[in-house]
């Protein structure tokens, strides 16, 4: 879990620090850092709650599911984030890990960008744009079978690998315009 923690926030507390290098510059209200900070944060674990469907709702019967509504039911959150670190690379159909919620988490993220001002709403999205994204690429690097079966979850037709890399790399290259809209909202 530490390792899925290191590489989902440090490219945010890259993305905080550069952001806030230039806003200090634009002498932008100290309320925007927090507003930032949180949005980041709040985004960057929002998308494990598909995990919490997947137990919950999606397959409510399997062993894995009960012994995770069992420690929620004691709250012991310990034990749930263990159960999540042992069995989160099973979970291949998830509602929120599939290439739809993507595209329209991607539009949504346009409107949002382009249509408000709101550092929250922009440091949320751009979070869980990246977080996607960094389950994709260690996915990818690791095991693209095993990305394109997740992504790609219950569709007939599946990119194939070999067009995974452009999948990423459009979805890299729309990360980084959000990444710049946000840093350019208060400059």
């Amino acid at each position: 879990m530490k390792e899925e923690l290191k590489h989902h926030l440090l490219p945010l507390l890259a993305i905080f620090i550069v952001t806030s290098l230039f806003w200090l510059f634009a002498s932008v209200p100290y309320y925007q850092f927090i507003y930032l900070f949180f949005g980041l944060l709040w985004g960057a674990f929002i998308l494990d709650t598909d995990h919490l469907i997947y137990w919950f709702f999606m397959n409510p019967n399997t062993e894995e599911s009960k012994l995770a509504q069992f420690a929620f039911k004691k709250r012991d959150f310990t034990s749930l984030l263990r159960l999540l670190e042992s069995t989160h690379k099973g979970h291949t159909s998830l509602i929120f890990h599939h290439y739809f919620f993507q595209v329209v988490l991607t539009l949504f993220s346009f409107f949002i960008f382009t249509s408000s001002n709101n550092v929250f709403a922009m440091s949320f999205v751009l979070a869980i744009n990246i977080h996607l994204l960094v389950d994709q690429i260690n996915d990818y690097l690791q095991n693209p079978r095993h990305l394109q079966n997740w992504l790609f979850a219950r569709e007939k037709k599946q990119l194939p690998i070999s067009s995974l890399k452009y999948y990423l790399g459009a979805f890299s290259f729309l990360t980084l315009l959000f990444t710049f809209f946000l840093i350019k909202s208060q400059l």
